[in-house]
């Protein structure tokens, strides 16, 4: 039913997407789908990395230990950004469309005041992209 699952990685808030990496990992096993983890990043120096290739590096050592962790077959894909605050729904549904994934799951929050006013980032993905989302809350 799926072939490549994307899953966005928010590195500084990894231990929060527990549930979510799980979900992919048990559909990326039940359907023998490949797993892509996406990281939007910028080109100034941050808490994750001094340049894009530094953080490339980590998202390649957390995508291994996923591999390790869930058996599967697994990529990354970085997007460099301007402001990736500002970006990142535009940076995140380009990738699903140029990675050709036919699925996204991604850890989400629990709805608040501030959701009337801002689309979730699953919300936005769900609405300009012809992938299937799967939020996981928790």
């Amino acid at each position: 039913m799926f072939t490549k699952i994307m899953v966005p990685v928010d590195l500084a808030h990894a231990e929060k997407l527990e549930r979510g990496l799980k979900a992919a990992g048990d559909i990326g096993k039940l359907f023998g789908a490949s797993v892509v983890y996406v990281g939007v990043t910028s080109s100034a120096p941050g808490a994750l990395g001094h340049n894009p290739e530094e953080y490339r590096q980590k998202l390649e050592a957390f995508a291994k230990a996923q591999q390790s962790e869930h058996g599967l077959t697994t990529d990354i894909h970085v997007v460099v950004a301007h402001d990736p605050a500002v970006d990142i729904n535009q940076a995140l549904a380009r990738a699903v469309d140029e990675l050709g994934c036919d699925l996204v799951v991604m850890a989400t929050h629990v709805p608040n005041l501030a959701d009337h006013f801002m689309h979730s980032h699953g919300g936005q993905l769900a609405t300009h992209t012809k992938a299937s989302v799967l939020l996981v809350r928790g």
